[in-house]
């Protein structure tokens, strides 16, 4: 198996995944660079991966069905070009391996995640649940849900690598740092991420310079606490914090 970001728009990444001469596309923004990848690669779309309905993650999904009819959409009920619909738990295969979507709200309320298994390790296709040492904004979803999906990410083996949607991990990084300053993982991480793709990471990375990770420490907390003008009782009122500082960084 093979697993290759596709930069389109400002900066998102659609991940392809080739098993064989066979390939699933996730969050597919554009069309286009899909179809030239496909090509170049002699691959046929097996499978069309979705995890939420912002139009940076699904503008492309309708041609490539119109070009490869029998190939699903997956994705959730709110997904209007999904021909395929799945909800938390649901799994199906694709090549050797076994794909189980988990549902992780917060950026938007029905946002899913595709957790692929096979003998490479965990693949989790995270969308804008979670980016190198950040997490996405919160629309239509809660922080009380973008707290739980990341509390439940953290529960997964340390070598799981996670493949976000964007590359936002320099500036990411650079909040970190703010939060962090004397920490040397953030810095060192921060060195190799300027110009430079970062994708995908692992969940032992992300537990060393992502804020949203290290909500537990005493210095994220006392940082936090310094930075919002108030006393933060517990880890949801620290998230909270960061996601809200992180706002306006």
């Amino acid at each position: 198996m093979k697993i290759t970001p596709i930069q389109a728009l400002n900066d998102n990444y659609i991940w392809m995944i080739q098993e064989g001469n066979h390939a699933a596309c996730v969050d597919p923004s554009d069309a286009t660079p899909v179809l030239k990848f496909l090509v170049h690669n002699r691959l046929m779309l097996a499978q069309t991966w979705i995890t939420h309905p912002h139009p940076d993650h699904t503008g492309g999904a309708k041609s490539l069905f119109h070009g490869f009819l029998e190939s699903p959409i997956y994705g959730e009920s709110d997904i209007n070009v999904a021909t395929h619909t799945v909800t938390a738990g649901t799994q199906f295969s694709f090549g050797e391996g076994l794909v189980t979507v988990w549902a992780t709200p917060g950026h938007t309320d029905r946002h899913i995640s595709y957790l692929l298994e096979n003998s490479d390790g965990l693949h989790v296709f995270c969308g804008d649940t979670l980016f190198s040492a950040g997490c996405g904004r919160v629309f239509t979803g809660t922080i009380e849900q973008l707290y739980d999906s990341f509390h439940r990410f953290n529960q997964l083996p340390e070598e799981t690598l996670f493949y976000p949607a964007h590359e936002y991990t320099a500036s990411n990084l650079r909040f970190a740092q703010h939060i962090e300053p004397d920490n040397a993982d953030i810095q060192t991480a921060l060195a190799a991420a300027e110009h430079t793709p970062t994708l995908p990471v692992s969940l032992a990375h992300e537990r060393k310079v992502n804020p949203f990770f290290r909500i537990h420490l005493p210095q994220v907390r006392a940082r936090a606490e310094e930075l919002s003008g108030r006393k933060l009782n517990n880890e949801l009122e620290v998230f909270a914090a960061l996601r809200e500082l992180k706002n306006q960084f």
